[in-house]
Formats: C-alpha cells, sequence, structure tokens
C-alpha cells in the first residue's frame, strides 16, 4: 500500500446503499487507512441526499452531492429543488449538485421528464455558483445542449464515470468540463478503448472515482470474489492510471487530489 506516499480523492461513493448497512464505518476506516482520506458521497434522489447529509456528521471527512440522477426524474416533485437549494446552502459539506443528467440507456424515466429534471438542476447549479456532478448514457447530444443552454462555466462541471468514445471527450474537454475516471478502465473486456484516451485528458481536469459498491475493478474481483466495489481500491486504480499514463502513484494521487478540492471549491481548512 501507499498510505504513506500520498493521500487520495474518490470523487464518487455511493456509501448510502443498502450494500453497506452492514460495515459502513468499517468500509469508510479501511479506506482512510489505507490513504484514501476523503470522498464524496454520491446521491441519486432527495431521500438518498437526507441520508447522506446524516451520514456527514458520523464521517468527519467525508463529503456529499445533493441532486436527482435520471433514473429518479419521474419521482421528482416541484419542491424537490427547494430542498436541494437548502441542502447545499446550509451544509459546507455539500459540496455539488448531482448526480444528475441523462440516461437513455435503461429510460428509467421518460426522456421528457428526465430533460426537465436535469435542466432545473442545472439551472439552480448555475444560482448558487455550485459544482456539478453529472451522469450521461447514450444521450450525448441532449445532454452537451443542455448544458450548453444553462451553464456559464464548465469548469464547475466534472463528466463522472466517463466510459465514452473519443469524441464525446473530445467535446467535453473542449467545454471545459472535469473527467472522472473509474475502475472501468481496468476492465480489459469493457474499458479497452478508454486506454488511449486517458492522456487526453488534462492533467488539473482528471479525477479519479470508484462509484462504489458498483464497478469493482476486474482484477480485484478475480482476487477477492465479491462483486462489491469499495473505497479503499481507488488505491489500485490510482495505481492502474498512472502506470498507463507513464508517471508515479504518488504524482497521480496528488494531482487528483488537488484537483477534487479545487473543483468541490474545498477550503484546505476542511481537509
Amino acid at each position: 500500500m501507499h498510505s504513506a506516499e500520498a493521500k487520495l480523492f474518490d470523487i464518487g461513493v455511493n456509501l448510502t446503499n443498502s450494500q453497506f448497512d452492514k460495515d459502513r464505518a468499517d468500509v469508510v476506516e479501511n479506506a482512510t487507512l489505507a490513504g484514501v482520506e476523503n470522498f464524496v458521497i454520491t446521491s441519486t434522489n432527495i431521500k438518498e441526499t437526507q441520508k447522506a447529509i446524516e451520514l456527514l456528521v458520523d464521517f468527519p471527512n467525508l463529503y456529499t452531492t445533493a441532486g436527482c440522477h435520471p433514473h429518479d426524474a419521474k419521482d421528482f416533485l416541484p419542491e424537490d429543488i427547494d430542498f436541494l437549494q437548502q441542502a447545499y446552502q446550509q451544509n459546507s459539506r455539500v459540496v455539488a449538485i448531482g448526480e444528475c443528467g441523462l440516461d437513455y440507456n435503461r429510460d428509467f424515466s421518460p426522456r421528457d421528464i428526465q430533460r426537465q429534471v436535469f435542466a432545473a438542476q442545472l439551472q439552480l447549479a448555475e444560482q448558487l455558483a455550485a459544482p456539478l456532478f453529472l451522469h450521461q448514457r447514450d444521450a450525448h447530444a441532449d445532454f452537451v445542449q443542455l448544458l450548453q443552454q444553462n451553464v456559464s462555466d464548465f469548469s464547475k462541471t466534472v463528466v463522472h464515470c466517463f466510459t465514452g468514445e473519443a469524441d464525446e471527450l473530445a467535446a467535453y474537454i473542449e467545454m471545459g468540463c472535469y473527467i472522472g475516471i473509474t475502475g472501468w478502465v481496468c476492465d480489459e473486456r469493457r474499458g479497452q478503448h478508454l486506454l488511449p484516451l486517458l492522456d487526453k485528458i488534462p492533467a488539473d481536469r482528471l479525477l479519479i472515482e470508484t462509484d462504489a459498491p458498483y464497478l469493482i475493478p476486474r482484477h480485484i474481483q478475480k482476487k477477492t470474489k465479491s462483486r462489491r466495489n469499495q473505497p479503499v481500491y481507488l488505491v489500485e486504480i490510482c495505481e492502474f492510471i498512472a502506470q498507463q499514463l507513464g508517471i508515479s502513484f504518488a504524482q497521480l494521487a496528488s494531482q487528483t487530489r488537488e484537483n477534487s478540492l479545487r473543483f468541490f471549491q474545498i477550503n484546505n481548512n476542511y481537509k
């Protein structure tokens, strides 16, 4: 392990997920001991946002987003936007609006509703000058159009869990977005196309994440026989990406941590 070398920052952990109900505190402690010093809890609906804010009380090194994922857009109520606004304004460790965006792969919510709820959250973030934690799957054209219509500063956006193609990446980079890379990149079956794209991401806009408990890196799954991803595995993801980029683990850990603190507007006093 590299805990003495560098501290890591995981930008996306679904810590409210029921897969962590039995051992949530241990999961956080194991990650912290391995050097994953901070992470952002990903909220995907109002109930999860409330639960995540409650978890912050127990875990002083964590932060959270506040938002509604496209899968949950069909249940989003008009007054929920006020709840998200208050959540962001009243708690300094609520650090972004999201996870929000469009998902035309699953279509768990009707596409017109997805677009409405996404636009409402983009407008809220614009009003608050808040960072945006974004999700896009099979919806690139509509996603970019809504961003361009509603967002004035793309340095406040991160396209989380990027698994797209070169042209999508080029569009996001040209716009000025940050890019979140997960352990998907370690998957020799599905992640191969991402390898040559890694060095196209500007060093100061690369963020790393586990998206735990989802997307366990394949080489870890083979060893543990578990399907559950954990924030502690960010160490392995960072190691893998650093090797691909031809830089040291410490350099990538330090750069992505610095990028995370800047992106989420986290004052170093909170570190």
